[in-house]
């Protein structure tokens, strides 16, 4: 019985070789389009589709190869007699290996400025239909999606013939491959739509890079990087120097680079285990990152540390100084590049417009067991018209500045969270306790003597006046906070007893 192969791919790398040795083992190259004109092109011998079943391609090419005389070659289960006495009445031939990709829609939506149209047109509907049909039928169905397996197949099928728990694997591949293809499809639409929480929601990753283990070396980990592809994002990061990323590396990198976007001026921050530990400010980048390290030189150490502008060579030699496992920047110059790669070790990356703002669209999401929990991104810093000043002392000019750099770090910091900022740097941050006093305490001594004079944030209200006094104590001059406990009163006049100013933004960060 003749053998046939069915070719009709978009991305053509490696298929002419393919195509040619299946030809050399007596297979008939079944093809349409494109992937026809490439072959024959080759000089390998083509049997355009047409001639299997009988009716022109038409409709833009819309309509090729849905059809009974393909997809009954696909499908005829060759131990069943049944199905092979139906086939040899309908006159169809059996096919043996069906090699398809599907048209380009992520290549296309990815284009600036695709219209709709465009868009739809590159929804592929035969090659979905085919491969499917070919992987139901894997047992005697040889089906190929990615070019990454040509050269193992045809190595197979030289040797005798394609190993049935590799037909297998093959299978698995179409059904991995078309379900990311239409979730591509429907994330595209939903985003048209506007719709945030569908009743059913599909996500689909590409796979980035595996990683040399996860939150702890007993554990394996991979990155997989979102399909949208989001500028300004850790995802879009190139390594240019220093091992491979760990699992911790890139959850923390993430943290500090969300940091880094909320300041316009020359910005540096330092997160370790996906808190801030050091955020400063300065009218250069090597101010601004001599400011973070003073913040707090002892947790900087062994944290990554994320800048908003070049990395200039004074700063490098700076960031030399101590060890650090990774150092983000949206670019370097040639001579802090070559400094900074006297360290073996230290993982150097480069994101430009790292201080771009996350788009509106953006969602977070987190992974519980059995459950996914999805909400907007919190990209509001408060409403200006819910700004409150409701202690008798205003907040001076110097004040109001220090609670707008304090909140914005304090937005980023794990809950209950506590900022204490003086001058241009974060002096204490007490991250993560289960409750706010703690917190502040916490935050207090890692500042020492720099909490006199400092201004302070809490993510979420105050529910007694504890923390007011332990700030008065502390030589805390200012505060902010969302306000909007049934006891606001209560601090508000520990803070007028203590002269400290007090604004309340009606806007809450927590951060779990």
């Amino acid at each position: 019985m003749k053998k046939r192969a069915l070719f009709s791919v978009s991305d053509k790398t490696g298929v002419v070789d393919f195509a040619r040795r299946t030809a050399a083992l007596g297979y008939e190259i079944v093809s349409t389009g494109g992937t026809q004109t490439e072959l024959e092109n080759a000089g390998i011998p083509v049997t355009n589709v047409s001639e299997i079943t009988g009716f022109p391609e038409c409709l833009d090419g819309r309509l090729k190869t849905l059809h009974p005389a393909v997809h009954g070659g696909i499908l005829a289960v060759r131990e069943n007699p049944d199905h092979m006495a139906q086939i040899e009445l309908l006159n169809i031939l059996p096919i043996d290996i069906i090699c398809i990709n599907l048209y380009p829609f992520k290549e296309t939506i990815r284009k600036e400025g695709t219209p709709l149209d465009q868009a739809i047109e590159n929804i592929d509907i035969g090659g979905p239909t085919l491969i499917r049909a070919a992987a139901k039928n894997w047992n005697d169905v040889v089906v190929v999606v990615d070019p990454e397996d040509y050269s193992s197949v045809i190595e197979q099928l030289e040797d005798g013939g394609v190993h049935q728990e590799r037909k297998f694997e093959l299978a698995y591949k179409v059904f991995e491959h078309t379900a990311h293809y239409d979730a591509v499809i429907a994330d595209y639409l939903r985003r048209k739509t506007g719709c945030l929480y569908p009743g059913s929601f599909t996500l689909t990753y590409e796979k980035a890079q595996n990683l040399r283990y996860g939150e702890n070396p007993h554990q394996s980990a991979a990155f997989y990087r979102a399909i949208s592809r989001l500028p300004g994002t850790l995802s879009q990061a190139e390594q240019l120097h220093g091992k491979d990323l760990s699992y911790n590396n890139i959850s923390d990198g993430a943290a500090a680079v969300a940091v880094v976007k909320e300041f316009d001026k020359p910005c540096a921050v330092a997160v370790k285990h996906a808190n801030p530990c050091g955020v400063g400010l300065g009218e250069t980048i090597s101010q601004a990152y001599q400011n973070a390290y003073n913040a707090d030189p002892l947790s900087i150490f062994g944290g990554i540390v994320a800048l908003n502008r070049v990395c200039d060579l004074k700063t490098a030699q700076l960031l030399s100084e101590i060890f650090l496992e990774v150092v983000l920047a949206p670019g370097y110059t040639d001579e802090a590049l070559e400094a900074l790669m006297a360290k073996k070790n230290i993982r150097l990356m480069a994101l430009e417009k790292i201080s771009m703002p996350i788009p509106e669209y953006t969602s977070d999401f987190k992974k519980i067991q059995g459950g996914l929990l999805v909400q907007s991104a919190d990209r509001v810093l408060y409403e200006e018209n819910d700004i409150q000043f409701v202690t008798q002392r205003h907040p001076t000019e110097k004040e109001r500045a220090g609670l707008d750099f304090a909140w914005r770090v304090c937005k980023h910091v794990k809950s209950n969270a506590i900022v204490l900022v003086n001058g241009d740097k974060t002096v204490g941050i007490g991250p993560g306790q289960t409750n706010r006093i703690t917190a502040l305490e916490l935050a207090v001594r890692y500042a020492g003597e720099n909490a006199a004079g400092s201004v302070l944030a809490s993510e979420a209200f105050f529910p007694f006046p504890d923390c007011v006094e332990a700030a008065h104590r502390a030589g805390i001059t200012a505060i902010i906070h969302p306000g909007g406990s049934m006891r606001d009163q209560d601090s508000i006049e520990a803070a007028n007893k203590a002269g400290i100013a007090m604004i309340f933004t009606g806007t809450r960060h927590f951060k779990h």
